[in-house]
């Protein structure tokens, strides 16, 4: 081991994106340099880590050459130029396979690359590869039977749940991997591997950014999002991904904020709520209203996710292919899936009736306040046997999205903010959700909460240098 050669350093590591760009137009730093770092990361950890599927890496450097290039000769793409990204593998990028997570073969049900990764590539971002996710992208666990489950890295001796289903773009961001990732979000499948794995993660209003070019898990309920290692570096890629200016902190004296005890206060493991309600008095000692509210039937607005998901589902795989390939399914995946099987076109009707319904009642609720807090999960990254089995993993999926589901029935943005109380061992997230389209509100909400929190800090991943040789290369 004495002359293995040291393995690069996170090129985050103590900046931000805003930072790593003044260091490209400055001269300092390259995106082949940056780039080769990343490439060097995963090839010396996600062996062990598993949060690529494919790694690109010959085109990623052509990528990161070419931007040098444009960059020497006076081209300036923007803020993200030069940057390492990640993309979820239910994206389509020309050049790369997508798989969905799945074993099927899915080639006509994919779509040409779409406007959202087109965008990363004119602002001159580098994608490194594609990240792993649950199968069909239908898993808040995070976990994969089929094409295998990535390793929350904050933990070495004990492998735990990464949250689902974005679980690799949140453990490639969490372990340094790359300088941000694309994900997707249903029921909480940004925010709640963003939550277990440290990170922080927008989901945007269903509808704000297309997502033509992924793969349609319910294309009711699909919005894209980000998964980044701060706010601030979230707020940068909302902004040059839409054209927009980048947001600044709200003021906490000025915020209003609704909480509801009954329902995503209570349960809570007691890092969870050590974690969130410190987060929350913090805020509150700025000057934030905290105003409790109550809502009824919020477990039953919960169930709506248990059968209008798989239906859409279903629908875009065919019956005829659940049928004939179901075995062949992450039998998590198939269980759930089946919950759809039986779901009759009037009751499917009047679901999306009571979606509608849920959107009105929840714009109400909201009109004099600025946002809505909740503990993104209500447990800290439990240990993989958690869901060895397909009735642990039905219930643990029920488990899981019990805060982050309601919201996207409610048709609302949100993020995740990374929260520790002293010396908690795993990380917890806080929620913020805003009205739909207001995604700007909701990073200015997480600003605010940053600045009282201080920058997430990432997890010792030294410990999984030392697994590495016991494992093969990442999968591609």
């Amino acid at each position: 081991m004495a002359n293995t050669p040291s393995m690069s350093g996170d090129p985050l590591d103590g900046t931000s994106l805003a930072g790593v760009a003044g260091h490209l137009r400055a001269g300092r730093r390259s995106s082949e340099a940056i780039t080769r770092a990343y490439l060097d990361r995963i090839a010396r950890l996600d062996g062990v880590l598993g949060s690529y599927q494919h790694v690109a890496a010959e085109s990623a450097l052509r990528s990161a050459r070419a931007v040098d290039n444009l960059l020497a000769g006076g081209t300036d793409l923007g803020p993200l130029m030069g940057v390492p990204v990640a993309v979820k593998d239910i994206f389509t990028v020309d050049g790369m396979p997508t798989t969905v997570g799945s074993q099927l073969d899915l080639e006509d049900l994919l779509e040409a690359e779409g406007p959202v990764v087109r965008q990363l590539r004119q602002a001159g971002c580098v994608i490194l590869g594609k990240t792993k996710t649950a199968e069909f992208a239908f898993g808040p666990a995070g976990t994969n039977a089929v094409r295998g489950t990535p390793k929350n890295p904050w933990d070495a001796a004990v492998a735990r749940l990464p949250g689902g289903s974005s679980s690799g773009s949140a453990v490639a961001v969490a372990a340094g991997l790359c300088a941000f990732a694309l994900g997707s979000d249903t029921g909480g499948s940004i925010r709640l591997p963003a939550a277990l794995c440290g990170v922080f993660g927008l989901k945007t209003t269903v509808g704000r950014w297309s997502t033509e070019g992924v793969f349609p898990l319910s294309p009711t309920l699909d919005s894209i999002g980000i998964l980044s290692r701060s706010a601030q570096d979230a707020a940068l890629i909302y902004a040059t991904v839409s054209g927009r200016d980048v947001v600044l902190p709200a003021a906490a004296g000025s915020l209003r904020l609704g909480w509801f005890a009954e329902h995503f206060f209570a349960g809570l493991d007691p890092d969870v709520e050590a974690s969130t309600m410190a987060a929350i008095e913090l805020l509150k000692g700025l000057g934030a209203v905290t105003i409790e509210r109550r809502m009824a039937n919020l477990e039953d607005r919960a169930r709506f996710n248990g059968t209008l998901v798989p239906a859409e589902l279903l629908a875009t795989l065919g019956r005829d292919r659940f049928d004939v390939e179901r075995e062949r399914m992450d039998p998590v995946v198939a269980q759930r899936l089946s919950a759809g099987l039986d779901l009759k076109a009037d009751e499917y009707i009047a679901m999306l009736r009571a979606h509608e319904r849920m959107k009105a009642v929840a714009k109400a609720e909201m009109q004099d306040l600025d946002g809505w807090l909740a503990p993104t999960c209500a447990a800290v990254a439990l240990p993989l046997e958690h869901a060895a089995g397909i009735a642990e993993g039905t219930e643990l999926a029920r488990r899981l999205t019990r805060n982050t589901g309601p919201m996207n029935m409610f048709g609302q943005c949100g993020t995740s903010t990374p929260v520790r109380w002293r010396a908690a061992p795993l990380p917890a997230g806080l929620q913020v959700t805003c009205q739909p389209f207001q995604e700007e509100r909701a990073l200015s909400i997480a600003l605010a909460l940053e600045q009282v929190v201080g920058m997430p800090r990432m997890p010792d991943i030294s410990a999984f240098t030392d697994q590495r040789a016991a494992v093969g290369p990442p999968a591609t």
